[in-house]
């Protein structure tokens, strides 16, 4: 995808983190927005802000895990701008712990939101795309679905988070594979952050009253929840340089975005275990002092 002047971007989990700042880019760049989130206040904030600049902007409620508010969506874009030109589905939530004290709710809050709000952007977005290439014959599109370097391996105390990015892999390499298959003039990416300021440590605050949880946090839930935290925040590239980063991936049709090169060493040695049948990998064997920190918060 080469132009974006008047081009539509639909983003999900648009009003912080990686969202805001692909939004921002957006704007710059002339393209007319279609802002998602739960998050009702700062979506608003967003939506104002970038309509004063002079933005074309539509900012709806969704929350991504309900189909039929996706379709919701898609529905409005349309009625607003006729088109999709670029999509991110991006919106995600976070838990941890140890994977057997993760409750129902849990599982259904982060799989609801990181992998289903996925499933239901491909699978309503992309027909509507693929209809607009029939259109236009100069038509031009992209689909960026967000992962994370944690759907490439699997660090403990992030069961439900490694799950969830491990099937966005899967759907969005698939996605790949299916669009190439009809030739379709619309590419595909797959953006796996590292540890990046966007505040997803605090994904607490938009979890919905009916998946709360009665019991309190386990003692291995509290250290992930600190353990999240102090990485989250402690990350050394910008929400701002991962949306350019993303940006130029669009622009150079590659499919693969990283953050951060340095975990792709273990990413090796896991794919290397695979192949030669070896038990799996420690992520923390080049960081011990990590693990030996979150060992001892176990203990408490």
């Amino acid at each position: 995808m080469k132009q974006f002047k008047d081009r539509v971007a639909v983003i999900t989990g648009a009003a912080s983190g990686f969202g805001r700042e692909f939004a921002y880019a957006g704007a710059k760049l002339g393209m007319k927005l279609v802002l998602a989130d739960v998050q009702q206040d700062a979506l608003a904030t967003l939506e104002a802000e970038l309509s004063g600049q002079g933005v074309a902007v539509l900012a709806v409620h969704c929350d991504v895990s309900k189909p039929e508010q996706v379709q919701a969506l898609a529905d409005a874009t349309m009625a607003r701008f006729a088109a999709v030109h670029l999509l991110f589905n991006n919106a995600g939530v976070g838990a941890g712990g140890l994977i057997w004290e993760n409750s129902a709710s849990d599982w259904d809050w982060v799989l609801g939101v990181n992998l289903f709000g996925v499933i239901h952007g491909v699978r309503i977005f992309t027909p509507l795309m693929l209809a607009c290439a029939q259109d236009d014959p100069d038509y031009e599109g992209h689909i960026v679905n967000t992962a994370s370097v944690a759907g490439l391996q699997n660090a403990p105390t992030m069961g439900i988070y490694n799950v969830s990015k491990h099937a966005v892999v899967s759907v969005t390499e698939t996605l790949y594979q299916d669009l190439q298959l009809i030739e379709a003039p619309i590419g595909t990416s797959l953006l796996c952050p590292y540890f990046v300021p966007t505040g997803i440590h605090q994904s607490e605050r938009n979890r919905p009253a009916a998946m709360q949880n009665e019991a309190a946090p386990t003692t291995s839930q509290r250290a992930a929840q600190a353990f999240s935290e102090k990485a989250v925040v402690s990350g050394k590239i910008s929400a701002a340089q991962v949306a350019q980063l993303t940006f130029d991936a669009i622009r150079e049709d590659r499919f693969y975005i990283y953050s951060d090169l340095e975990p792709l060493a273990s990413v090796r040695k896991r794919m290397e275990d695979l192949v030669q049948q070896r038990n799996p990998y420690d992520p923390y064997e080049e960081v011990p002092h990590i693990k030996q920190l979150l060992q001892a918060k176990l203990k408490r």
